[in-house]
């Protein structure tokens, strides 16, 4: 097993939230795991991204060459553009939210974003802003992201499940459970529009 992982955005978006979840799947999986992340000039509203690489074999390098990553999860969807390069064009997936992130005052053109993300050989793209609130929780877009991934990720669902009570348990019952909410909705709409 081997899945090389981009993820991308804008800061407190979640990104991190993303590469911890996959962090504690892979620790669960007995999985070798490296990262690495890059933040914008600022924290809130500035690029982020990082390379999440898993496999079964031990990694040497914790950063992807341009056009090897299986996926690109992406919050937000100039920044998925951003790193399409580094995507694998035949077998890579691209999964990003439809909801851009307007913090620039030339934001391109939100349908012109979205046809070249359509152009993408395997691409889901949703609006993971609306699902959230659907399913209760704002806040939690960046795991409805991380569901609608979760097929293409080679990890046991269940496992994404165990690492999203890990990490927000301390927070309590009702967190852990709309975050659940959350990641079930994604893989859901992943799995009818794959």
């Amino acid at each position: 097993m081997k899945k090389d992982i981009i993820l991308a955005g804008v800061g407190g978006q979640g990104i991190l939230t993303i590469a911890a979840t996959l962090g504690l799947c892979a620790v669960e999986e007995g999985l070798y795991i490296k990262q690495s992340e890059v933040h914008g000039m600022s924290q809130r509203g500035g690029d982020v991204q990082s390379h999440v690489r898993l496999s079964d074999k031990p990694i040497n390098s914790d950063l992807i060459p341009t056009g090897k990553a299986d996926m690109i999860i992406s919050v937000e969807p100039m920044e998925s553009l951003r790193y399409l390069p580094m995507l694998n064009p035949e077998k890579g997936w691209l999964i990003t939210n439809s909801k851009p992130f307007v913090n620039i005052s030339d934001y391109p053109d939100i349908n012109n974003i979205v046809a070249q993300i359509e152009q993408v050989k395997n691409h889901i793209i949703l609006d993971a802003e609306q699902i959230a609130k659907d399913v209760g929780s704002p806040r939690a877009a960046n795991i409805v992201i991380l569901g609608a991934a979760s097929p293409f990720l080679d990890l046991d669902y269940g496992l994404i499940e165990i690492a999203l009570k890990k990490l927000f348990g301390k927070k309590g019952d009702d967190v852990v459970n709309l975050n659940l909410a959350a990641l079930k909705a994604g893989y859901d709409f992943a799995m009818k529009n794959r």
